[in-house]
């Protein structure tokens, strides 16, 4: 391995020590289920002059996927976003602006055909044509169409890139779909979420710059290595959901003393994502752990295409909201028996269990009777 890449790599990484970098390839390497080892590869692969470009494409959205990258404090991962990986067109972070912005994606697209990674981020409008999102004069639709076509990998970001999101909700007056729905002929990666975690983008880049492939994904083209595990098998919560003790509503004492979020619509029984093991922002947080129930953002069938306009009072807006309804863990697509509805249907011993136990704590006498 090439020691000046790893001490210095580019300019925004002077300040952080060869060491602490490894460290963090090696974290990374884990995190995708590779051997320790592997962290040397990726850190000499995305520390590479080499290294393909990125194209970061927006559409329908509201920028929070790149929000997310930003938000961490991590040492190096805003610098892999802006540093390391070679960012050669992003809207929001873009220097330049207007035609110069426009040219330069271009011309990097046009050298590149074939090794750069194409990031979707916002859904894709197909109603009329496309028209009711146009970019430098052009129907986002089309753009996508024609990047993707010249792209070595392509990447949705977010859940309204992955399959529509909060954009596709009823009425879908735009036709939004997802990357995968529109690039149909093509494999798209897709990094659920809303946002979605930092890492798990940050970790398929990588992935794809060390071993030029993308990692392996499931049937929804989510990489296994973070969505492969249901969030309510890790969940903080869950032994309270083994033992019967549910919140009944928000603010009562079952949810002040932290108690499964279950019965308020938490969705974590038939939600895969690694938010209950790789929580947000550095400092371990999510959705769950701050009192609020999971709503299944990166699963296609739950979340934001169950919510409904709901009119509160006449002569008010109306608003787009969350299901806060238990989540139907009994069968999947075609009519089997989930993971989920497994989980949780095993859980129900536990809740039988777990109830006598605290009942008979109660009551004085031993568990064990």
């Amino acid at each position: 391995m090439r020691k000046d890449h790893l001490q210095t790599a580019k300019k925004g990484l002077d300040s952080v020590s060869r060491r602490d970098f490894l460290k963090f390839c090696t974290v990374m390497a884990a995190g995708l289920g590779l051997p320790l080892s592997a962290g040397s590869d990726i850190a000499e692969a995305v520390t590479s002059p080499a290294r393909p470009p990125v194209i970061w494409l927006s559409g329908q959205e509201c920028t929070g996927c790149t929000e997310s990258l930003l938000r961490p404090t991590h040492l190096t991962l805003e610098h892999l976003i802006l540093d390391l990986i070679s960012l050669d067109y992003h809207e929001t972070l873009n220097v330049g602006a207007g035609h110069q912005a426009e040219a330069f994606k271009d011309e990097s697209i046009e050298q590149n055909a074939g090794k750069f990674v194409l990031v979707l981020e916002g859904a894709i409008p197909t109603r009329d044509g496309g028209i009711y999102c146009r970019i430098g004069g052009r129907n986002y639709l089309d753009i996508v169409k024609e990047t993707a076509d010249k792209a070595a990998a392509i990447i949705a970001i977010g859940s309204c890139a992955s399959w529509g999101g909060l954009v596709a909700s009823e009425p879908n007056p735009t036709g939004a779909k997802g990357a995968p729905q529109v690039l149909t002929d093509k494999t798209v990666v897709s990094i659920p979420g809303c946002p979605p975690n930092a890492y798990n983008f940050v970790s398929t880049v990588a992935y794809f710059l060390t071993y030029q492939k993308l990692p392996e994904i499931d049937d929804l083209g989510r990489p296994k290595f973070a969505y492969s595990r249901l969030i309510h098998e890790h969940c903080e919560r869950r032994p309270h959901f083994d033992a019967g003790r549910f919140a009944e509503e928000f603010g009562d004492h079952g949810h002040q003393q932290g108690y499964c979020l279950y019965k308020l619509g938490c969705k974590g029984p038939v939600t895969y994502n690694n938010c209950s093991m790789k929580g947000y922002n550095d400092v371990g947080t999510w959705p769950v752990n701050t009192g609020h129930p999971c709503f299944g953002c990166s699963e296609e069938n739950v979340g934001f295409t169950i919510p409904k306009y709901v009119q509160a009072d006449p002569g008010k807006e109306s608003l787009i909201t969350p299901s806060a309804t238990p989540a139907d863990i009994r069968y999947e697509r075609g009519g089997k028996l989930s993971a989920g509805a497994a989980a949780v249907l095993g859980g129900a011993v536990g809740v039988a269990v777990g109830g006598a136990a605290v009942a008979a704590a109660k009551s004085g006498k031993s568990q064990d009777s």
